[in-house]
């Protein structure tokens, strides 16, 4: 499955523009405009082009050779005549000749040549996928880091709600005289201390969706915003991925590998280019010619005429067979062969990255999972132990510092449940990307 397929899946909204002056995307929105904008890869798809023209020329090489060529000499002082005399005079000779030549044979080096050049296109392709696949990571992560800020304000607006109506109720009862004044004062210092939480949840919340504008290379960002189903839509519909499957997936899949494999192929191809150079090489040529000679103070047979019995053909082969050339072929040898070691290693420590990253995002989900399961269970308890603090202080049984302690071990478990809930999201969607 593709990893665009993927992210549609996971965070398919129905909320598209609306008519609002504010501009709200979903999360494929998003990557998408992201990987038209991102200038790497741009510079990347200029890369795969360049190794597609040098693959359509390693197999144009197959073809024959052809060429024209013109030419017009000025001798000066003693010129050799057409009867093969010199004389002091003058001459100038036109030449015309139209050639071509054909390899028969090289020891299959253009062969070796076309199937490396093919396997460094297909590496350039699979560093593009590449690159967009971290592009959908980048752009995924910032979008989700977003909306855990966005519900971090949520709970920040709703705890001051909270404050606020048990203020406005705490104010009648010291206009009735059955509450002191100085009641008052503490609930307002803890409105003012949780205006302050959201003041610092909001500005958190516009520097998420300002690095996410930043990602996506948006020209303009002020009326930037997201929309996206619940963390707990997108988590009931993914499961946890064991990372043993994860990562025999991966080594199939992952663009990666694949692109490590073309370039070891195209390591392996140009060691045989290198042994084709122990081999002889023949070719075909064929050649047609004509000229026109003049010499000053002479009569000079017509330009037309000389081009027609001035007309000569050839054609014939060429064989070259190496003997000795200072050692430059055994050394393309053994340099070949240290690239093919070279690029093996390269493809073993790729294989390492990857299985690390596979075992850090399963170890980080499944105790995401564990810290999700257990905020939840404390949401519970410190729910119904603010209650209880509140029905103790409304009986007198408790100062205002005891509600307020439970008040804010609430708020704090409910931010704890939220990072937990979207973090365990997240790696959950890390492992089907890494899969795929």
């Amino acid at each position: 499955m593709h990893i665009r397929t993927i992210i549609i899946a996971l965070f398919f909204s129905a909320s598209l523009f609306p008519a609002a002056a504010q501009q709200k995307y979903t999360l494929l929105e998003c990557i998408d405009i992201a990987l038209e904008n991102n200038r790497n890869i741009k510079q990347q798809e200029i890369g795969r082009q360049q190794r597609e023209i040098a693959y359509s020329q390693a197999r144009a090489d197959l073809l024959p050779n052809l060429n024209a060529s013109a030419g017009q000499n000025f001798v000066f002082g003693r010129s050799i005549g057409l009867d093969n005399v010199y004389e002091n005079t003058n001459s100038s000779q036109t030449s015309f000749s139209i050639g071509g030549d054909i390899t028969l044979f090289d020891g299959l080096r253009m062969k070796h040549n076309i199937d490396a050049r093919k396997a460094d296109m297909q590496a350039s392709e699979a560093d593009l996928e590449k690159m967009r696949d971290d592009v959908v990571m980048s752009v995924s992560t910032a979008f989700l880091q977003a909306l855990l800020n966005r519900e971090l304000l949520q709970i920040a607006e709703n705890q001051i709600e909270t404050t606020q109506a048990n203020l406005q109720r705490r104010s009648e009862l010291v206009k009735s005289g059955k509450m002191a004044q100085g009641e008052l004062y503490e609930l307002e210092a803890q409105l003012a201390k949780e205006e302050l939480n959201r003041v610092q949840a909001e500005s958190n919340l516009k520097l998420a969706l300002l690095d996410l504008a930043q990602i996506m290379e948006l020209e303009e960002f002020n009326n930037f915003d997201i929309t996206a189903p619940p963390a707990e839509t997108l988590i009931n519909e993914a499961t946890l991925l064991q990372s043993e499957a994860v990562y025999e997936s991966a080594l199939v899949n992952r663009p990666e590998i694949r692109g490590m494999r073309y370039r070891l192929e195209s390591s392996e191809k140009e060691l045989l280019m290198a042994k084709a150079q122990y081999y002889p090489s023949l070719s075909f040529g064929v050649n047609m010619g004509t000229g026109y000679y003049r010499m000053s103070g002479r009569d000079n047979t017509s330009f037309s005429s000389q081009l027609r019995n001035n007309m000569s053909n050839s054609l014939g082969f060429s064989l070259r067979i190496p003997i000795f050339n200072r050692f430059q072929i055994r050394n393309s040898v053994h340099s070949a062969e240290l690239a093919i070691a070279n690029t093996q290693l390269e493809m073993d420590k790729t294989k390492v990255e990857l299985r690390k990253r596979i075992e850090q995002a399963y170890y980080n989900a499944t105790g995401a999972k564990s810290r999700w399961d257990a905020a939840q269970k404390s949401i519970a308890a410190s729910r119904e132990a603010y209650r209880f603090a509140e029905e103790k202080y409304e009986s007198g049984r408790a100062n205002s510092y005891e509600l307020f302690l439970a008040k804010n071990n609430l708020t704090q478990v409910l931010g704890e449940e939220a990072q937990a809930k979207y973090e365990y999201a997240f790696r959950l969607k890390i492992l089907e990307l890494l899969k795929d």
